[in-house]
Order: structure tokens, then sequence, then C-alpha cells
């Protein structure tokens, strides 16, 4: 049986006091919110934290409002409340299209917004979500409060921008500037909840028919920062069509690096991300003309 190595535990009462645990125990702390991601690790002992802070009482970072222009989800979030979030949905359908597919009901139930990102895994779907969505996280130390967009927060596999005592505070996304704006999330996994084989996300905002902003974001496929830029640059001022799609898929699949493993070898993953970024390109573009809920 496979069991962890022993670990010290607290139990943060509020923000600041998760920030000075933090502080105290230095870069051997970890949080610990569901613990889906991290505790699998520390039963393989391939994470070895000597604390852990636990961050489960820290309610009142667990909410998804729309303020100032832009969609705010708190770090504490549960999958099953953002999955459930009519305001979430309505604004940006593919984070309702990726957390049904992310695990199952209980790990929807427990796992957080947060501790998804935070855990940098090269193949977790919010992080591919909220790299096509070009959203920000913001982070808070000893110091003062950040914001760091998606792009500088995920520094490689399992490796984030936040400090050794900084804590995630909240995702931030920017509402279209147009009404003309969808978004999609296409997964190919092995089995119902597992890690996808190769993920795709896009988010279009249309001017007429023209694409005028565009974001994609790939899991499973060793994008940079779970991008696909060249595809993105590639889409911006082009017309919304069949042929656009297929020239950003092409690209998509020849900017990233997919690795051969247990799910699969590299050529038969970029295939994958060629078709998955077509059909996710298809449907954003279906919703942003209200052809599709």
């Amino acid at each position: 049986m496979q069991v962890p190595a022993p670990v010290e535990y607290e139990r943060a009462t509020s923000v600041d006091n998760a920030i000075a645990l933090l502080e105290r125990y230095g870069p051997e702390a970890r949080l610990i919110a569901g613990g889906h991601s991290l505790l699998p690790m520390m039963k393989l002992r391939l994470a070895r934290p000597e604390v852990l802070i636990d961050i489960n009482d820290l309610s009142d970072l667990s909410y998804i409002r729309v303020d100032g222009g832009a969609l705010h989800i708190g770090a504490m979030t549960r999958h099953r409340e953002l999955l459930e979030s009519a305001v979430a949905g309505q604004h940006f359908p593919i984070l309702h299209d990726a957390e049904r597919v992310i695990a199952d009901p209980i790990v929807r139930n427990r796992g957080t917004v947060g501790g998804s990102i935070c855990q940098a895994d090269p193949s977790e779907d919010l992080s591919a979500v909220f790299a096509a969505l070009k959203a920000r996280a913001v982070v808070r130390g000893a110091g003062g409060e950040r914001e760091i967009a998606m792009d500088d927060f995920h520094l490689g596999p399992y490796e984030t921008a936040v400090g050794p005592a900084e804590i995630l505070l909240e995702i931030r996304v920017d509402l279209p500037a147009g009404a003309s704006a969808g978004s999609a999330y296409e997964k190919v996994e092995r089995r119902v909840g597992d890690w996808a084989v190769v993920a795709a996300g896009a988010a279009l905002t249309l001017d007429g028919e023209t694409v005028s902003q565009a974001g994609i974001g790939l899991a499973a496929a060793g994008a940079a920062h779970f991008r696909a830029a060249g595809a993105e640059a590639a889409l911006v001022g082009s017309h919304a069509d069949e042929a656009s799609f297929v020239n950003a898929a092409r690209i998509a699949s020849e900017e990233c690096h997919p690795p051969t493993d247990q799910r699969g070898p590299e050529d038969y993953k970029r295939h994958l991300v060629g078709e998955l970024t077509k059909r996710a390109l298809r449907r954003a573009v279906a919703r942003a003309r209200g052809q599709e809920a």
C-alpha cells in the first residue's frame, strides 16, 4: 500500500493567516483544498511537503460574479459550482463544456478551480480554457496583491508563478467587447473523467464575419503556456469560415509538442490537435452567431 511521508498539518482561518503560515514554514509548505491532485502525488511520494495548510475554511474565496467588465471566479470555487453557474455559462460556455468532462461528480464536488490551475498539470482542462480566454490570476502575499497573465502564470509542468508565500485569490476573465462572441471546448479521453489524450478550447469574437479576437488553448499537447499563439494570430482578421479554421488547426498542430506516452504516440496527438481545434472553432463561431446554445 502506498502512503504519504509524514507531514505536519495546519488549518488556516483567513487569507492573511494562510500567508503567515506559508511564511512561517517556508517553501516546503503546501496549501490544500480539494486535494485530488496533491494527495495522489503524495501517496506516490512525487510530492513530499513538510507541512499541509488546509484552506477549506476560506469560504470568502468561493464566488462567481461579474464586476467591472470581467467575470471573477474565486480560487476556492468548486468545480460543481462553476458547472452550475448560469452567469459563467452565459458569458463563457467553454467553462461549462470543460467542467462537464473534468473527472467525476465526487471530484467536482470537492476539487477547486484554484487547485486545478495551481497544480499546472500539462493535461489540466481549466488551464487550457483560461489560456484560451486570456484570463488573469490574482495572487496575494505579505507585500500585497499582483495580477498575472495566464501566459506568465504557468511557467512549465507543475510550476507556476505563485511564490512560496503567496496564495491565489481569483481568476479574472474580461467580458467580450462585442456582442458576437462564442467559445467551446473539445476533449478526447480514454474513458469518462480521465485526463485528456488531447483537448482544445477556442474563444472568438466576431466583427461581422471577421474574427476580431481569438484564443486557442490546448491541453496534453505540449503547447507553451497551454496556448496555440500562432494559430490565434492567423485567425485574427480572417473570415470566420472553414478555410480559416483548417488553416488555424494546421498551425496549432505544427506548433505544439505532444509527448508520446501511454495515451498515444506524438503523430496521433498532433492529428487530434488539428481535429479538435477545428471542432472547437466551429462550435465557438456557431455560438457567436446564436446558432448553438
